[in-house]
């Protein structure tokens, strides 16, 4: 039976980096995986939708943006396979990657599926059903989470999928209804719609992106219904119905029930965590009541030496969040220096057309707290970078604390501002305010110029608005 000090259930983006964190920081360490090295988000997320999306930004500029650019192309061919393939290449070599990662780290790889048989024991079972036990002094559980459905809906991956299949398919549908506009069904309706697909967006909340600042959602309802999706906001499924051809999608909303017909529905409804069938009951861990696993500051269960990381703990469903909390639980298991993580600060993305970026509190969650809410806007209109690349909806807005000066949140729209987040997120994790990012001089003509500017109008100088 193979022993270590820490086993960590799950590839992803949390597990494998806490897993080599604690491999530097001295653990003997082994990792289980049953499907995918590197997680949904190498594999089958955020990876390769971000090159489809390149492809897509290429082909909206082929197909729409020809006049402004001064070019036209006679006979245009988007070959969408194509983009597919590429977007498997660039998957496949950072998966590649994180395999090479762990064995310069002298990891132990079992590619299985892992089950608590006591607090430190798992058992693992491989494809043909075979199976070895692991024992280990602590445990990290870090297995991801997986889509939602809405009830009486069958996934049949043809009519009816979910972001695994549609990131797969290498064929366009003529027309799909995306039901849910958060993050996923917004990336994939700018994907489809760039393609010339017809695609109609379907949220039951108010708003589209529905967490993130309510001016935000409304300029970016305004940016894609230009781009000609269609947007059904307050707006419930009722049923959906398979076809041989088509999909029917019964939606009731504001103005009574209609039928939606497309030849695809993709289901984006949210996620659900990957916390049953992995023996938490034998291992004493305590979920709440939606199954997440419950977890304190540290990454700690209800069970001594049991800890558990990422999207199976429901704190904040992102890559990145899954990353930092598995070197945090790497430092708590080794009694390292580590840090608290405050994850109201932080930073979300949604890389849509235009893209969104964010964190800390919204204009009216700031309100509801009672802070002296001071708000600053810089419109991308008056960026001059913005405007060489033809690309200039949205602005950047600050959240401030007008007494202290602290910044409270950001929250912005347009050209490629999930690169402008870290510049804030630093800011406020070592407390500068608005004054400090005014003064630091950026280089011009850049997107970050917007950062700046609105830091000056946050201190009541506004420079070029």
């Amino acid at each position: 039976m193979p022993e270590y000090d820490v086993v960590v259930i799950g590839a992803g983006p949390g597990g494998y980096v806490c897993a080599i964190k604690a491999a530097q920081l001295g653990k003997k360490v082994a990792i289980v995986e049953k499907e995918y090295m590197g997680g949904v988000c190498l594999n089958v997320g955020c990876i390769p939708s971000k090159a489809l999306l390149k492809n897509a930004e290429v082909a909206h500029t082929l197909r729409e943006r020809g006049k402004e650019f001064g070019f036209s192309v006679e006979g245009l061919k988007l070959d969408y396979p194509a983009a597919v393939k590429r977007s498997r290449r660039v998957a496949n070599r950072l998966v590649k990657g994180v395999g090479f990662l762990l064995k310069k780290n002298k990891i132990e790889t079992h590619l299985g599926t892992a089950r608590f048989t006591g607090p430190h024991t798992l058992q693992v079972t491989v494809e043909d059903g075979q199976t070895t036990e692991v024992t280990a002094k602590d445990i990290v559980i870090a297995t991801g989470a997986s889509p939602s459905t809405i009830p009486g809906v069958e996934i049949d991956g043809e009519r009816v999928l979910t972001y695994r299949e549609a990131i797969l398919q290498e064929h366009l549908p003529k027309s799909v209804v995306i039901v849910g506009a958060g993050a996923i069904g917004l990336e994939f309706a700018t994907i489809w719609r760039s393609y010339g697909v017809h695609v109609t967006l379907v949220e039951m909340l108010p708003r589209i992106l529905p967490l993130e600042d309510e001016e935000v959602s409304a300029e970016l309802a305004k940016a894609i219904k230009k781009r000609g999706i269609e947007v059904l906001a307050a707006t419930k499924v009722e049923a959906v119905e398979q076809l041989k051809t088509k999909v029917k999608v019964a939606v009731s909303g504001e103005g009574g029930t209609k039928t939606l017909n497309a030849e695809q529905v993709l289901i984006a409804a949210g996620f659900k965590p990957n916390s049953g069938d992995i023996g938490l009951d034998a291992a004493g861990v305590a979920v709440d009541e939606q199954a997440f696993i419950t977890i304190d500051e540290r990454m700690a269960t209800s069970a001594e030496g049991i800890w558990a990381i990422g999207d199976v703990t429901g704190k904040l469903m992102l890559a990145h969040v899954a990353s930092a909390m598995g070197i945090v639980c790497a430092e708590n298991i080794a009694g390292a220096e580590t840090v608290t993580l405050d994850y109201a600060m932080m930073p979300r993305a949604t890389y849509s057309q235009p893209q969104v970026a964010s964190f800390g509190l919204t204009e009216e969650q700031a309100k509801k707290r009672g802070a002296d809410v001071k708000v600053a806007r810089f419109p991308f209109q008056a960026n001059g970078k913005a405007l060489g690349l033809g690309d200039y909806t949205g602005w950047v807005k600050l959240i401030v604390d007008d007494r202290y000066g602290e910044i409270l949140g950001a929250h912005m729209v347009g050209p490629e501002v999930t690169e402008l987040l870290p510049e804030l997120t630093l800011a406020q994790m070592m407390e500068l305010t608005p004054a400090e990012i005014a003064r630091n001089v950026h280089a011009h003509p850049t997107l970050s110029e917007a950062l700046m500017e609105a830091a000056h109008a946050a201190q009541g100088e506004p420079i070029h608005i």
